[in-house]
């Protein structure tokens, strides 16, 4: 992300609000007294940071990154600054654009920030003394090691800023189930709070982000963020100033919008293992559109041998496993995503040579839906399921849109003695199920 696209706030670097500026009744906490404050917006020691590629002297920081990173690629950067002890409530912030002037290093120069507003270090101050914990969450564009070492410099520039405000940073560096709108980071600050016995009021903290969905914002994510944790929420604006929350929508795909009560087969009758034995079943749809689980609750009770391309890797291997079983008088369900004519031919074919029925099972779900289940499967599982589903990578974006343009829906004059319908019904516990009505989304996918 281009520091252009970030929400600037130079424009608001002059002389913050009077103390007549009034907060939303019940949103932010009051502000301070006195808002014309005297601080420079731009660390000292970096008055001239063309003159040096490295800092004038040491600060007195304590703020230490935790090593190794958290994630299983280590993609989540935590860190320390102070001694933050935990507490139920929960004082959250977006870094650039919110705390700070988004900038994004450059080679050869030294670290610098400048605060997004004066009032910026006093207003976390008394979010401290009021018994919050504070902690920033951040995603970060940084595409190189060499760019995420620069940035990790900057960060205890800020901590050595605000010496009485210990805090946590956590840092999404990848495109994973860290990056926000995904709770990843927050659930990672949920478990280190849990192991000292600490439990969040999730409805007594909240969260501050200028990514909210306005009109000149350049993404939502922030306000996904709040919403999929079920925090309360605060623009900058709002927060920092008292000024009033702006209009905002949320694009992108959202659960909420799938039709309510669709049957899950269509036609329902006759009853989906009334066929002829052998038979050959052919899947057809998107990726990740429930075919593996639909084929482990209605098909291999029955003894069906599954062929799937995820396991045998090509579509050769895949007709030479079909035509085996078939040999051997053996029901078959192909589940793969068989997404055009020519596809589905090989298989047809086989079952006329073999003389057996072929069907049609169409899985019909949106690229959006099957887009998004794709990202809870991967990145958002509750942890119940995931010590017990089979672990399944992200699929790239490019496997849905390939399907997409490519994708001839079936009929019965391919020679299937029928094409039914499985329309998506989501199956799960509550957890799962509030894990996948979150707005899930890696931008730029």
């Amino acid at each position: 992300m281009s520091a252009s696209r970030k929400r600037s706030a130079s424009h608001l670097q002059q002389d913050d609000p009077g103390p007549s500026t009034k907060t939303q009744k019940g949103k932010c906490p009051p502000l301070l007294s006195h808002p014309h404050l005297t601080s420079p917006p731009v660390f000292p020691i970096f008055n001239n940071p063309r003159q040096s590629t490295a800092p004038t002297h040491t600060t007195d920081s304590t703020f230490r990154w935790i090593s190794p990173a958290l994630g299983p690629k280590r993609s989540c950067l935590h860190g320390l600054s102070g001694h933050p002890k935990p507490s139920t409530k929960v004082a959250a912030f977006d870094l650039d654009g919110c705390l700070i002037e988004s900038s994004f290093p450059k080679k050869g120069t030294p670290p610098n920030f400048l605060w997004w507003r004066n009032l910026v270090p006093n207003k976390l101050k008394e979010a401290h003394q009021q018994g919050y914990s504070v902690v920033i969450i951040t995603n970060q564009a940084l595409r190189t090691t060499a760019l995420v070492n620069d940035w990790k410099k900057k960060i205890p520039l800020i901590a050595a800023a605000l010496p009485d405000v210990p805090f946590h940073i956590f840092a999404a560096i990848e495109k994973d189930g860290y990056r926000k709108p995904i709770p990843g980071m927050w659930y990672e600050l949920h478990r280190i709070f849990a192991e000292q016995d600490v439990q969040i009021d999730v409805p007594n903290s909240f969260f501050v982000g200028d990514a909210a969905g306005r009109p000149n914002d350049h993404s939502s994510t922030d306000r996904k963020l709040a919403l999929n944790i079920g925090i309360p929420f605060h623009t900058p604006e709002a927060y920092f100033l008292g000024l009033k929350e702006a209009a905002y929508t949320l694009p992108g795909f959202n659960v909420s919008t799938l039709p309510k009560d669709e049957p899950r087969l269509v036609p329902a009758d006759p009853p989906l293992l009334s066929a002829p034995s052998p038979e050959l079943v052919l899947f057809v749809g998107y990726p990740a559109l429930g075919k593996s689980l639909f084929f482990r609750e209605h098909f291999a009770p029955a003894g069906y041998t599954h062929i799937n391309q995820d396991t045998l890797k090509t579509r050769d291997k895949c007709v030479k496993a079909v035509g085996q079983a078939l040999q051997e008088k053996q029901s078959v369900v192909v589940d793969n995503t068989n997404r055009d004519k020519q596809t589905r031919q090989y298989y047809t074919n086989l079952a006329r040579k073999h003389k057996v029925p072929v069907r049609c099972i169409y899985f019909t779900g949106s690229i959006e839906l099957a887009w998004h289940n794709n990202l809870y499967r991967a990145l958002n599982l509750p942890p119940s399921l995931s010590s017990t589903e089979p672990k399944r990578g992200l699929l790239p974006y490019s496997a849905f849109t390939s399907f997409r343009e490519n994708f001839e829906e079936p009929s019965v004059d391919e020679g299937f003695s029928e094409v039914r319908k499985v329309n998506w019904v989501f199956e799960g516990d509550e957890e799962a199920r509030r894990r996948w009505n979150m707005w899930l989304q890696i931008d730029g996918k």
